[in-house]
This record gives structure tokens, C-alpha cells and sequence, in this order.
């Protein structure tokens, strides 16, 4: 195996995870597939990687007050049951299946977002009804986290941006916080399935850190339309490029 590519791609997807919130391995998984790394490889290797990479963007995000605390408590008390239970249902769904799904998801959203990128605006409404929808956005990115091996970045920022109608630096933010601690037990779930090439989430960890930090740096300064609409455009171009590469 040539493992040069498999370091670009932790330093791409590092970067794209710092500028946009997610963990990265939803997006590193079609990516390390298109390699020629094994189906269910390439879907859990990118996970134990989510952690670092999330925490260090995560921290840059921190520094400055954008980490949404409510929001935080609540995905993680909610997501991690839910994604402990959707990486036990891995092993009945087949692995080309599962990136079929990560790339048609992502393309789904990018196309949203691109189309609608305007910064919403906060409202004041019931702690209830805030509660129940944050409850439901949990459940359903942990159970999509643990089927697709994947932090649930990749949903949390757009449902963030599109339910609960989060600023964007604040999505991003606890997206991130969110991804680090969702990522911990799916990674244990699937390396006790024998999901994980270590050696693997060694070469795409070590580039993708510092790249995570770089990225988050960057997205901070950026202007918050500009941050929603490039998103979604790299979200719809990478996704159907992937879904088109392999008809």
C-alpha cells in the first residue's frame, strides 16, 4: 500500500475539518475507499483520528466563546447511547452500502446549504421546544455517527445551522466539541468489531492535527455567509464526484 496518499488526505481532510466543523471522517472515508482501502476499513480507520483533529480546531473555536454549552451537554448525553447502538448495527449493513450512504448524505446537504447560505437569525423561544428538537438532532447524528463510523460533524453543523438555527461560528464550534467526545465510543465499538487499521490512523493522523488548527484559525476570521456557502459547495462537488467516480 502507498502511504503518501493516505497523509495528503489527513492533511486535506484535517484542514476542511478545522474551516467546517466536523470531525473529518465522514469525508475521509470515500476518500480512503477511492485508494483501494477495504470498505470497512476506510469507514473506521478515519475515526479514532476525529478525536485529536476535533479537539485541536475545537480549541481554537474555545478560546473565543463560540462553543455553544447547552448544546454541547445535551448532544453528548444524547449521542453517545445513540452511537454506541448504530455501530452495533454496522456488521448488518454492507460496507459499500455504508459509503454510499455517507456520499449521497453529504451531497444532500452541501446542496442545502449552498443554495440557502444566509446567517440566520437567533430567536428567543421556549426551553422546551428548543430541548426537543436539540434532543431529536442528537439521536438521530449518534445513531448516523455509529452506523457510518463517523464523529457525526458532518451532520452536526448543517442540523445545528438548519434545526436549531445556530449562528455559524457557533455551529462549527460545537460541532466540533461534539465530534471529539461522539468519536470515543464508536472507535472502541468498531476496534473491538475489527474495523481499525492502526497504522492507517497513524499516517492520516499526524498532518491532519495541525492542519484541523490551521483550518479553524482561518474560519474564524472568515465571513459567516462565505463559511455557509463554501461549505455546501465542497459538501455537493466532493460527494458527487465520488458517487459519479465509482458508477
Amino acid at each position: 500500500m502507498t502511504w503518501w496518499p493516505i497523509a495528503l488526505i489527513g492533511a486535506g481532510v484535517g484542514f476542511f475539518a478545522g474551516l467546517f466543523g466536523a470531525g473529518g471522517s465522514a469525508v475521509g472515508t470515500p476518500l480512503l475507499h477511492a485508494t483501494g482501502v477495504p470498505a470497512f476499513v476506510a469507514l473506521a480507520s478515519p475515526l479514532p483520528a476525529a478525536v485529536p483533529v476535533a479537539l485541536a480546531a475545537s480549541g481554537a473555536y474555545w478560546e473565543r466563546g463560540y462553543v455553544d454549552r447547552r448544546t454541547l451537554l445535551w448532544s453528548i448525553a444524547i449521542g453517545i447511547p445513540a452511537t454506541v447502538g448504530g455501530a452495533l448495527l454496522t456488521p448488518y449493513v454492507g460496507g459499500p452500502v455504508l459509503v454510499r450512504i455517507t456520499e449521497g448524505v453529504i451531497a444532500a446537504i452541501g446542496v442545502r446549504l449552498a443554495a440557502f447560505p444566509r446567517e440566520p437569525q437567533e430567536r428567543t423561544e421556549e426551553a422546551g421546544a428548543f430541548r426537543v428538537r436539540l434532543i431529536a438532532v442528537a439521536a438521530v447524528v449518534g445513531v448516523f455517527s455509529g452506523l457510518l463510523a463517523n464523529s457525526g460533524g458532518f451532520l452536526l453543523t448543517p442540523l445545528y445551522l438548519i434545526v436549531l438555527r445556530l449562528p455559524i461560528k457557533r455551529a462549527l464550534a460545537t460541532s466540533l466539541a461534539v465530534s471529539a467526545a461522539l468519536a470515543v465510543p464508536g472507535t472502541i465499538t468498531h476496534w473491538a468489531l475489527g474495523h481499525i487499521d492502526w497504522l492507517i490512523v497513524l499516517v492520516y493522523t499526524a498532518p491532519a492535527v495541525p492542519a484541523a488548527y490551521l483550518g479553524a484559525r482561518l474560519a474564524i476570521r472568515s465571513n459567516p455567509d462565505w463559511l455557509t456557502r463554501t461549505y455546501g459547495v465542497v459538501l455537493a462537488l466532493l460527494a458527487s464526484g465520488l458517487l459519479i467516480f465509482r458508477n
